[in-house]
C-alpha cells in the first residue's frame, strides 16, 4: 500500500470517527447520563460491536467525547480570557463561558461528569470519576499557562500559577454544578459573585512587560 493509500484511508478513519462521535452528540444531548451503546449505535446506523471497534470499550468512548467538548470548551475559554477588556471584564466573561456552555448543553455537562442514575447509560461498568477527574486536572492545566504567561506572579510563578489554575477550575466546577442543580440565582449573578472571590491578589498582581495581559 502506498502513501497516498494509506493517507485516504486515515481520513475515510478519521472521518468515520467523527460522524460516529456526532450520533453519539446527538443521543447525549437527547438521553444525558442514561445514553446507551445501543441508542448511540442504533443512531448511527450500526451494530454496538461496530462501535466498540471504533473506541475499543464504553470507557474509550467517553473519553472521545469528554475531549471533543474539552476542546471546544478551552478554545471558547482562551478566546474569554485573550478579549480586550479589563481584567475584571475579562475574568468574568471566562467565568461565565464556563457557565453559559454547562447551562446551554446540560444533558452533556451530566454525562460527562454524573453516573448514570438507573444505571442503563453509557458509563455503566465504569467509573465516570476515575474518567470526569482527568478533564478537571486538564482544564486546570491550561488555565495555569494561560496565567503564568501572563502575570508576574514572583519568583514562585510556575507554582502559584498552578494553584490558583486548578483552584479557580475546582471553584467554577463545584458552584456550576451546585448553581446548574438548584438555580439559586442568575447566571450573571453567579459571575458577579465568583469574580468577587477571586478579586483579591489577582487584582493586584503586576502583568508581565510585553505581555498581553490577563
Amino acid at each position: 500500500m502506498d502513501t497516498t493509500q494509506r493517507t485516504e484511508q486515515q481520513r475515510s478513519a478519521d472521518r468515520r470517527r467523527r460522524e460516529l462521535l456526532e450520533a453519539a452528540d446527538r443521543v447525549v444531548l437527547r438521553d444525558g447520563p442514561q445514553a446507551s451503546m445501543n441508542a448511540i449505535a442504533a443512531e448511527a446506523g450500526i451494530t454496538k460491536p461496530i462501535l466498540y471497534r471504533h473506541f475499543g470499550d464504553k470507557g474509550g468512548l467517553y473519553a472521545a467525547l469528554a475531549k471533543r467538548h474539552t476542546d471546544a470548551l478551552l478554545d471558547s475559554l482562551r478566546a474569554a480570557l485573550d478579549a480586550p477588556a479589563e481584567r475584571r471584564e475579562r475574568v468574568e466573561a471566562t467565568l461565565d463561558t464556563y457557565l453559559a456552555a454547562i447551562e446551554a448543553r446540560p444533558q452533556v455537562y451530566r454525562f460527562l461528569m454524573h453516573p448514570s442514575e438507573g444505571g442503563q447509560g453509557v458509563d455503566q461498568g465504569f467509573d465516570v470519576g476515575k474518567h470526569s477527574a482527568p478533564l478537571l486536572r486538564r482544564m486546570g492545566e491550561e488555565l495555569a499557562q494561560v496565567i503564568e504567561d501572563r502575570l508576574d506572579l514572583g519568583p514562585e510563578s510556575q507554582r502559584l500559577a498552578r494553584v490558583w489554575g486548578h483552584g479557580i477550575v475546582g471553584m467554577m466546577h463545584a458552584a456550576g454544578d451546585w448553581w446548574l442543580g438548584e438555580r439559586p440565582c442568575s447566571r450573571a449573578e453567579l459571575v458577579r459573585s465568583l469574580a468577587d472571590l477571586l478579586w483579591g491578589r489577582l487584582a493586584a498582581a503586576g502583568d508581565k512587560i510585553g505581555g498581553p495581559g490577563f
